[in-house]
């Protein structure tokens, strides 16, 4: 595991994400953004008890991760009740540009909101530090939307997410129970 939920200072953070857009509308460009299917419907259970249906997936044209490791991904958002969760996973496509092109990046799943509230995104990354410095550049756009001290990363080197998916027991037991949020229990 790699180190706390911290944000990137908001310079830096801005730059990378400015950078991440434009490389993204090129990767949009060439057809390298794809959207596939087969998780789509899955339903995640985590050891804090919350469970999120996949409602997306989004990958792009790249090799095998040579440093793979798993990044979860997790936030509550203000002001968003009831069908207002619908217009936000339609919505949120429209954020794959904020994402995509950022380096090492190679698949997420776009998980619903559980009985918490909370989203969570399940990634997979090429490179534990490339995973860092995404989750805490995207800080600084999820702090706009959520709710104050609900988000926080989890990243997880050395692990491809397909087979943490297969297998959930490859993830550590949580230290304490405020570290279960991240821990994937079921993949149904």
């Amino acid at each position: 595991m790699i180190g706390e939920s911290t944000p990137a200072p908001r310079g830096r953070a801005w730059r990378a994400v400015a950078r991440c857009v434009g490389t993204s509308l090129v990767m949009l460009l060439r057809r390298e953004v794809h959207f596939p299917r087969g998780n789509v419907g899955r339903v995640l259970r985590f050891a804090d008890g919350g469970s999120a249906r996949v409602y997306r997936e989004t990958t792009v044209s790249r090799g095998a991760a040579a440093e793979p490791c798993v990044l979860v991904v997790a936030f509550k958002l203000r002001l968003v009740r009831g069908a207002a969760h619908r217009l936000f996973e339609a919505e949120s496509l429209l954020n794959t540009p904020l994402f995509v092109g950022f380096p090492g990046y190679v698949s997420k799943l776009w998980c619903a909101h559980d009985a918490f509230g909370v989203y969570r995104g399940f990634y997979e990354w090429d490179g534990p530090q490339r995973a860092q410095d995404y989750a805490s550049a995207l800080w600084r756009v999820l702090e706009l939307v959520s709710v104050p001290g609900s988000i926080r990363y989890q990243v997880l080197p050395g692990l491809h997410r397909d087979d943490v998916l297969a297998d959930p027991a490859l993830m550590q037991t949580p230290r304490t129970p405020d570290d279960a949020w991240w821990v994937l229990v079921a993949a149904a």
